[in-house]
C-alpha cells in the first residue's frame, strides 16, 4: 500500500483519542478552561454518564465573538505568552481540548465576555464547524458536549457503563474542586446534585469533599525546602482506606496523579499501615514554574520535576515526622504530670469481682467506683484543667491480651498488649540500627534451620544485611541455614522460628525489592519475636509503664505491621451500642 497523507478530519480524530479517552477527560478539560478563565462559580451537569451529554457552565471572562472560530482550532490558545513552554501557570496550554472534543462529539460553545452585547454560539460536530451566530446567554461560557464518540464508534465500544463513566467524571470534578477552593462548584449527575459547594477556605473544602468524620481526624502538614513548599492535611495511621480515592495531590494549583508523589506518600506510610490499605491525604505542593515540566502527557496529570529526589525526600520526611509525633503530643503538653484521673473504690462485694476477674488486684485508687470519695481523697485528685495522660489510668487486663484504661474524658481505652509492645520494641531496634548496628548475642550452640531450597537461598542472599540487625547466618548444606548469633535484644530467642519467619517474609515479596524495604520487614519481624505475647498476664505496674511508654513513643498508634494498637470508646459510642442515643 503506498504512503499517503491522512485527511485532516482523520488526523483530528486520532489526536482527539490522546486527549479525550472518556467523558471524565472531557469534563476535566472543560472545567480547567473555566478555571483558567477566572470563573468564581462552575456548574457541571452530566447525563448518561457524560456519554449522552456534558454541560459545563462558568462565570469566567468569556470568549469574544471574533475569537470563537480560533478557539476550536487545534493548537490555538490564549494561555502561552511565548513558545518556550516554561513558566506555565495555567491548567491548560496545549490548545487541544476544544478541537479534540469537537472531533469526537457534538460540541456547542455559548460565550459572552463582560461588555459584549450578547452571547455568541459556535458548533462543531465530528470536526465540521458551523459559523458563529448570536445567542442568548449570561456573561461567561457554557460548553455543551453531546453524543460523545459518535464520530468514532470503535472508541465508544470501549467505554464502561454510564454509571462507571459518571463516577470517573465526578472524581475529576472532585479533584478540581479540591484544587480550587476559592471557586464555587456544583455537580449534577442524572438530575441528582452530588455536591453544591460555595467558595470556601481549603480546610472547609477538604471537610466537604472528604467527609466530616475523616476530615476531623486529619493532621496539618507544613514543610519547606529551598523554594519548594508543602502544605496540606494527612490522616493518622489509623485512618486508612481500601483504595486511593481519598488522596489528593495539587501542584502549583494543578490536580495531578503523579507517580512520584503517589510513591512518596506510600513509602511514608509503609511502616504504619497494613499492606493493601491506603493513607488519606490532601497535599499541596508549590514550587517555581520553571522547575516543573507539565508537558509530559496530553492529560497533564503527570509531571517532571527538575529536582525529583528533593521533592520525594521533602514529602517522605515531612509526613514521617508528622506521623512520628507521640500520642501525648496530640492531647496534652509535653510536660506530662504524674497524676491522672482515678476511678472511685468499690464496695466489698464489688472488690472481690475486680480482684478475681480482672487479672490483677487493683490498688484502692484504681478500683471501679460505687461510693463517693472522701474529702481528703477528693482533694488529692488532679484539677480538671490538669493536662491528662492521653491513654489514661490502667483498669484491667482482659483475656490476658487486652488492657483497659480510663481516659480523662471518661473514654474507655482498649490496648492490644502485643501490638503495642511490638511497636515500642521496633522503635528501639530501629534506633539501635540507625546508630550503627543492633548488638548480636552469639549462641552457645549454633542452630541449624532446614528450609525449602528457594527460601534458604533468599535468606542467605541477605546475610550481610541481616548481620547489621544482629543476626549472623551462613549456609549449611543444601536447603539449610546455620544461625551463629541472634540480636541481643530478643527476650527468649527462637532462632529457628525467626529464620523461618524471615524466609517467608522475603519469599512473599516475589520480585526483588529495595534493601530498605527488606530491612523494614526484618526489623518488624524481630520486634514481633521480642514483644510481649498475647496470653501473658501483666501486672498493674507493667500496664501503667506500657501506657506511659506508648504516649512517649513515635508512631505508637499502630504496630509494626500497621494494625491499630489501641481503640477508644467514648460515651457517645457506648450509648450508641446500648441504643441510648
Amino acid at each position: 500500500m503506498p504512503i499517503r497523507r491522512l485527511a485532516e478530519t482523520t488526523i483530528n480524530r486520532i489526536a482527539a483519542g490522546e486527549v479525550i479517552e472518556r467523558p471524565a477527560a472531557a469534563v476535566k478539560e472543560l472545567v480547567e478552561n473555566a478555571l483558567d478563565a477566572g470563573a468564581r462559580r462552575i456548574e457541571v451537569i452530566l447525563a448518561g454518564g457524560g456519554i449522552e451529554r456534558i454541560e459545563v457552565i462558568d462565570d469566567g471572562c468569556g470568549i469574544p465573538a471574533g475569537e470563537l472560530p480560533l478557539a476550536i482550532e487545534r493548537h490555538a490558545t490564549s494561555k502561552l505568552g511565548d513558545e518556550t513552554l516554561v513558566r506555565i501557570a495555567t491548567l491548560g496550554f496545549r490548545g487541544e481540548a476544544l478541537p479534540s472534543i469537537g472531533a469526537a462529539a457534538r460540541l456547542s460553545l455559548i460565550s459572552r465576555p463582560a461588555g459584549q452585547d450578547s452571547a455568541w454560539r459556535i458548533e462543531v460536530a465530528g470536526g465540521a464547524v458551523t459559523p458563529p451566530r448570536p445567542a442568548p446567554g449570561p456573561a461567561g461560557t457554557r460548553a455543551i458536549v453531546e453524543d460523545l464518540f459518535y464520530a468514532t464508534p470503535a472508541r465508544r465500544k470501549f467505554l464502561r457503563s454510564p454509571r462507571a463513566e459518571a463516577e470517573a467524571a465526578a472524581r475529576a470534578v472532585w479533584r478540581l474542586a479540591l484544587a480550587a477552593p476559592a471557586t464555587a462548584f456544583r455537580l449534577v449527575a442524572e438530575e441528582r446534585v452530588l455536591f453544591d459547594l460555595p467558595a470556601q477556605d481549603e480546610s472547609s473544602r477538604i471537610a466537604a469533599l472528604f467527609g466530616r468524620e475523616a476530615a476531623q481526624a486529619l493532621l496539618p502538614l507544613e514543610a519547606a525546602r529551598e523554594e519548594v513548599r508543602l502544605t496540606g492535611l494527612i490522616g493518622p495511621a489509623s485512618l486508612n482506606r481500601a483504595t486511593t480515592q481519598l488522596q489528593s495531590f495539587v501542584v502549583n494549583g494543578r490536580p495531578v496523579q503523579d507517580p512520584l508523589l503517589k510513591t512518596a506518600l506510600r513509602l511514608a506510610y509503609r511502616e504504619v499501615i497494613p499492606a493493601g490499605r491506603f493513607p488519606v491525604a490532601a497535599l499541596r505542593l508549590d514550587l517555581p514554574d520553571e522547575t516543573l515540566d507539565v508537558n509530559v502527557h496530553p492529560a497533564k496529570t503527570e509531571l517532571r520535576f527538575a529536582e525529583p529526589n528533593g521533592v520525594r525526600s521533602l514529602l517522605i520526611g515531612a509526613i514521617s515526622r508528622a506521623l512520628a509525633r507521640p500520642i501525648s503530643l496530640a492531647a496534652a503538653p509535653s510536660a506530662m504530670p504524674a497524676a491522672y484521673p482515678r476511678p472511685r473504690p468499690p464496695g466489698p462485694a464489688a472488690r472481690g469481682f475486680a480482684e478475681a476477674e480482672l487479672g490483677f488486684a487493683a490498688p484502692p485508687a484504681l478500683r471501679p467506683a460505687f461510693a463517693p470519695p472522701a474529702e481528703d481523697e477528693a482533694a488529692a485528685l488532679p484539677a480538671p484543667s490538669d493536662p491528662p495522660h492521653p491513654l489514661g489510668a490502667p483498669l484491667a487486663q482482659i483475656l490476658d491480651t487486652y488492657l483497659l484504661a480510663l481516659a480523662a474524658d471518661g473514654s474507655l481505652v482498649i490496648v492490644d498488649q502485643h501490638a503495642a509492645h511490638e511497636r515500642l520494641t521496633e522503635e528501639k531496634l530501629r534506633a539501635q540500627f540507625n546508630a550503627g548496628a543492633i548488638p548480636a548475642q552469639p549462641l552457645l550452640v549454633p542452630v541449624v534451620v532446614d528450609l525449602p531450597p528457594f527460601q534458604a537461598a533468599g535468606v542467605l542472599a541477605e546475610a550481610a544485611n541481616l548481620a547489621r540487625l544482629g543476626l549472623e547466618i551462613e549456609a549449611f548444606g543444601p536447603g539449610a541455614v546455620l544461625v551463629r548469633a541472634v540480636p541481643a535484644a530478643l527476650r527468649e530467642p527462637d532462632a529457628a522460628g525467626l529464620i523461618r519467619d524471615l524466609a517467608e517474609e522475603f519469599a512473599e515479596t516475589g520480585a526483588p525489592v529495595a534493601l530498605e524495604a527488606k530491612l523494614d520487614a526484618a526489623l518488624a519481624r524481630l520486634a514481633c519475636h521480642r514483644s510481649i505475647r498475647a496470653g501473658r498476664r501483666m501486672q498493674r505496674e507493667e500496664i501503667d509503664a506500657l501506657l506511659r511508654e506508648m504516649e512517649a513513643t513515635p508512631r505508637a498508634a499502630t504496630c509494626a505491621h500497621g494494625r491499630p494498637t489501641f481503640l477508644r470508646l467514648t460515651r457517645a459510642d457506648l450509648e450508641k451500642l446500648f441504643s441510648r442515643s
